[in-house]
C-alpha cells in the first residue's frame, strides 16, 4: 500500500484526499491519500520523513509551496514559478508545479481560450505565480495586481509581466476579458469583496481558484451574466497531473470531479 498526502497549514478543508482516493479506487491502485497539518518550520522534516517512510508522493498547499523550493530538487517549471505543489520520490526528492497546468486545463474545459485575451490576475502567492506562468505561455496578456504591492511587483518582474496597483482594480476589471482571483479572499463567508461586482459584464469570464464554497465573486459574475468558473476543475486537473507524475498513468478526471462535487454538497 503506497501512501500519499497533502501537507498544509491549515489543511482540514482540503478535498484532495476525497479526490485522490476516488481516483486510486477507479485505477485499481493499492494506495491511500491523507492530509497532514504541517507548518513551514517543520516542512523539511515532513518531506524528508515522507521520503524515508516510502511515501508515493506529496502535494503541498498554503503556506508551503514557496518554502519547499529549498527542500526539493525543483524541475524547470517549479524553478520558473518559484513554488512547488507536488513532490515525487522516484530518483530523488523532486519538486513540480501542476497548478498552472490545472488552471489552463480548467479554462479550456469550460471553452475559454486565453490566447490574446486580456487577463487580470489578482494575487501573488504560489497559485498566482503558477497561473501567470502557464497562461502567459498560452498567449494571454496578463496584468497582475495585489493588495501587497511588493509581492505583486516581484511576481510581475520575475515573469516579465505588467503590475498595476490594487487601487486601480475597478478600472482593471473593466478592461479585462478574463478576471482571475488567485487569492484566499472568499474562502470564508463574510470575507470582504475584492471589488464591486456590479462592474462585471456579461461578455467576461470570472475564474475563482477557491473551490470550497460558492464565493461572492462567482455570485456577482453570474448576476452580471458573465461566465463564472469555480476552482473545482483546477483542483481536479492539477491533481490529475500530479497522479501522472507519481504513477505514469492517466487519471480518471471525471471520477475525481464527481468525488469533489459530491463532497462539497455534504
Amino acid at each position: 500500500m503506497k501512501v500519499y498526502a497533502v501537507l498544509g497549514d491549515p489543511v482540514e478543508h482540503s478535498l484532495s484526499p476525497v479526490m485522490h482516493n476516488a481516483a486510486f479506487r477507479a485505477m485499481g491502485l493499492q494506495a491511500s491519500y491523507h492530509a497532514f497539518r504541517v507548518g513551514i518550520n517543520r516542512l523539511r522534516d515532513a518531506i524528508l520523513g515522507a521520503d524515508a517512510m516510502g511515501f508515493g508522493g506529496l502535494n503541498l498547499t498554503i503556506p508551503l509551496k514557496e518554502s519547499a523550493m529549498a527542500v526539493v530538487e525543483p524541475d524547470e517549471t517549479a524553478v520558473a514559478i518559484g513554488a512547488v505543489n507536488t513532490v515525487s520520490f522516484r530518483g530523488g526528492i523532486r519538486g513540480h508545479n501542476t497548478d498552472g497546468v490545472g488552471a489552463s486545463l480548467a479554462l479550456k474545459h469550460y471553452g475559454v481560450n486565453v490566447k490574446d485575451a486580456e487577463v487580470l490576475l489578482i494575487g501573488a502567492g504560489g497559485a498566482a505565480r503558477a497561473i501567470a506562468y502557464q497562461l502567459s505561455r498560452d498567449g494571454a496578456g496578463i496584468v497582475v495586481t495585489n493588495r501587497t504591492p511588493q509581492r505583486g511587483m516581484a511576481l510581475a518582474r520575475d515573469l516579465g509581466l505588467e503590475f498595476r496597483p490594487f487601487g486601480e482594480i475597478e478600472d482593471l476589471v473593466r478592461g479585462s476579458d478574463v478576471v482571475i482571483n488567485a487569492t484566499s479572499v472568499g474562502m470564508h463567508e463574510g470575507d470582504p469583496r475584492l471589488f464591486d461586482g456590479r462592474i462585471l459584464r456579461s461578455e467576461q469570464v470570472v475564474f475563482d481558484v477557491i473551490y470550497s464554497r460558492d464565493t461572492e465573486l462567482l455570485r456577482d459574475a453570474r448576476m452580471a451574466g458573465a461566465k463564472a468558473i469555480d476552482g473545482v476543475m483546477m483542483l481536479v486537473y492539477q491533481g490529475a497531473e500530479a497522479l501522472r507524475i507519481w504513477t505514469g498513468r492517466e487519471a480518471p478526471v471525471d471520477v475525481m470531479e464527481a468525488a469533489v462535487r459530491a463532497a462539497l454538497r455534504v
